[in-house]
């Protein structure tokens, strides 16, 4: 893997569109993004700054609702369910809370749910505001319910041509920690910076099972893209890393943030930061899966 000190700039740019895989996704921008406004960013020193959202959570049907089912096609494609539910006896917002949701209320369901709130925020942060292509379908694989699952949190691509690699390919591995509820802030930026630096040691084993799923799916165009970034050292590319904290109002603590150190992590050279914060975003995200159970 090859990165340069200018990567950042050139991977996180407005103009970094250009670079677009070929399996990227055409839908468009999620309308709550509207409602996602950047705040002054915070620095850590020795160069190091952290990106600060807001999230004003909406009191709009229409957006909640799209939301919502952006929400649920991770877990399960509206395409799906009927034919998934079959033989349960079940409804189609039955199935989805009793069977495929995160649990509301029995540990440790309301984590599970946190953290995978807090990586489908940053999963369209990726996407949609930095054009990289962000597979998803390890929600649907869940072997458990209330399980989270292992490995690198997010992943990203820009591979204009898989069949043509170029050392200029990029992939981003990204770490999101969640603490939507209130309470002292627990230094989640500085976990997912940890562990966003194990991210080179368990990338092989997501792009595997990446790559499994979407042969069972006979995504044959999707597969090459991964393909192509399983090994670096006969096919180089840039590899850059981010780390996220997604914090309730309440645990949002700029100077907890500023303490965060990125000096034992092995790509600090190119790794981003980003905190966002909204109120009430545990509310906010019982109230999204149970819409999205709801609408189905």
């Amino acid at each position: 893997m090859t990165g340069s000190k200018n990567s950042l700039q050139a991977a996180f740019g407005v103009a970094a569109a250009a670079a677009v895989t070929v399996v990227q996704q055409t839908a468009q921008k999620p309308s709550y993004f509207k409602y996602l406004k950047q705040a002054a960013p915070l620095n850590l020193g020795a160069g190091v700054v952290c990106e600060v959202w807001e999230i004003d959570v909406p009191n709009d049907e229409a957006c909640l609702s799209e939301w919502a089912s952006r929400f649920r096609q991770n877990y399960c494609p509206d395409s799906e369910i009927d034919v998934l539910r079959d033989g349960t006896g079940l409804s189609r917002a039955q199935y989805l809370t009793q069977l495929v949701f995160p649990d509301d209320k029995v540990n440790p369901g309301p984590g599970v749910r946190s953290g995978d709130f807090a990586e489908l925020l940053i999963c369209d942060f990726v996407e949609f505001m930095h054009d990289y292509w962000v597979p998803r379908g390890k929600y649907a694989e869940k072997g458990a319910r209330n399980e989270s699952v292992k490995g690198v949190d997010i992943v990203g691509f820009k591979c204009p041509d898989a069949d043509q690699p170029k050392p200029t390919d990029e992939m981003l591995t990204f770490e999101a920690k969640a603490q939507l509820s209130g309470g002292k802030y627990s230094g989640r930026l500085q976990v997912a910076v940890d562990d966003s630096g194990k991210d080179y040691l368990r990338a092989a084993g997501t792009l595997a099972a990446m790559k499994r799923r979407m042969h069972l799916a006979g995504q044959q165009d999707s597969m090459k893209v991964v393909q192509r970034f399983q090994n670096a050292v006969d096919r180089p590319y840039r590899l850059l890393s981010g780390a996220a904290a997604i914090l309730s109002d309440a645990a949002f603590d700029a100077d907890g943030i500023k303490a965060t150190s990125v000096d034992a992590h092995n790509n600090k050279g190119n790794l981003k930061l980003i905190a966002v914060k909204g109120k009430d975003l545990m509310t906010l995200a019982h109230a999204l899966y149970q819409r999205a159970a709801n609408e189905a």
